[in-house]
């Protein structure tokens, strides 16, 4: 999952967005640098992020990357996540437009920036500013995003072939999503994840 998934994912759990946005941003043990609202929400990201790496249909998809392009799989396919989600916002949470969500997310996760990373704090910047979980509907824009991930991270190089991968089995992808992704909504819901 990627930064709409871990809201979206947040909001259904009545969890921090905070914690789960900041989550990839902390290493080690969070509980005495945040306060514990926004520290369930780091464990909260991490669970999920192992649950989504260990789900079927996510070690089928990792399968059908290249050889070239299968160590950058996993980040690949978090992004994608997020197309889907966007994508299929209104049939997945008509309860609340995504430009509302997204809103009401930025809202929340503003409340700690003061006391984040830097790195944290530049990603918000762009992240509210240049729209990007409403973009992520837009596959022009995943590639986009693949090529800034591949840009700052040099090792990561691979991510940018890995569109071609994401568009051979679009259709097969999204599949799995809507196989996989409103079992973990009810799971959200249920506060099970």
């Amino acid at each position: 999952m990627n930064f709409l998934a871990h809201l979206h994912l947040a909001h259904l759990a009545d969890s921090s967005l905070s914690g789960n946005l900041l989550a990839d941003f902390v290493r080690g043990n969070p509980d005495e640098l945040y306060p514990n609202d926004v520290v369930d929400g780091i464990h909260m990201h991490r669970r999920i992020d192992v649950l989504t790496d260990n789900l079927p249909e996510v070690k089928e998809a990792r399968d059908w990357f290249r050889p070239q392009t299968r160590r950058v799989a996993p980040i690949t396919l978090d992004v994608m996540w997020d197309h889907f989600l966007s994508r299929h916002w209104e049939q997945l949470s008509p309860e609340m437009p995504l430009a509302e969500f997204v809103r009401y997310a930025h809202a929340q996760v503003s409340l700690i920036l003061p006391d984040s990373p830097p790195r944290f704090v530049n990603l918000n910047e762009y992240l509210w500013s240049e729209r990007w979980l409403e973009r992520y509907r837009e596959m022009e824009f995943i590639q986009r995003v693949l090529n800034g991930m591949a840009s700052r991270r040099p090792r990561l190089e691979a991510l940018r072939d890995s569109w071609h991968d994401l568009d051979t089995h679009y259709d097969e992808l999204e599949n799995r999503f809507w196989q996989f992704y409103p079992r973990m909504m009810a799971q959200a819901k249920e506060r099970a994840l």
